[in-house]
């Protein structure tokens, strides 16, 4: 277990010693990184696909994607709360010299959250149009390898909270599934109330 904490370690540091030396880009990744861009992003992609779709079969698919989304992120950010109350891991400002890109958060750094609520709602949009599931993927690893270069997290933290986000989405698909026809009741009074 120690090597494979030095070899996160070490991937952090390697990422983060760029800092500084390409100032432009720090400063795009210094509001992409943000607590307010990404989150702000993501969830109006996600409004874009609750009304999106060219007909009726392809808008309740991506409604029913959307749906799975939402509530897969809910789930993951519960699944981080109640590991952080059982597990502290010290984010890397506090073990290693490290150039900050963003201010000191005080939580555990393992398991990511900024990484399981993105990848919760990248899966949760894959199953509705893989195209834009694949570009929200993108966008959370994007998201959250730049925290890792701005200090705040280590790599495992970022896997894990992928982890998590992407087995609460599959185990949400599956439980709406099971569900049916209350997905599809739901789907219906939206529509009967022009919400969908």
């Amino acid at each position: 277990m120690d090597a494979v904490l030095r070899a996160d370690a070490a991937v952090l540091l390697w990422l983060n010693q760029w800092v500084g030396h390409f100032p432009a880009w720090d400063a795009v990744l210094e509001v992409f990184i943000s607590d307010y861009f990404a989150p702000s992003a993501l969830s109006l992609c996600l409004l874009g696909m609750w009304f999106a779709g060219r007909d009726a079969r392809e808008r309740d698919r991506y409604q029913r994607a959307t749906i799975r989304a939402m509530i897969a992120l809910g789930l993951a950010s519960l699944a981080v709360l109640i590991i952080n109350q059982h597990l502290f891991r010290a984010r890397p400002f506090i073990d290693h010299e490290v150039t900050l890109l963003f201010y000191r958060p005080t939580d555990s750094s393992f398991p990511a959250n900024p990484a399981a609520v993105a990848f919760a709602m990248a899966s949760g949009i894959w199953e509705g149009n893989a195209r834009v599931g694949l570009i929200f993927a993108i966008f959370a690893t994007v998201w959250s390898v730049g925290r890792v270069y701005a200090g705040v997290f280590y790599p495992l933290d970022i896997l894990g909270g992928a982890a998590i986000g992407i087995t609460i989405s599959y185990l949400v698909g599956r439980a709406l599934r099971l569900l049916e026809p209350l997905p599809t009741i739901v789907l219906r009074v939206a529509g009967m109330l022009h919400l969908a």
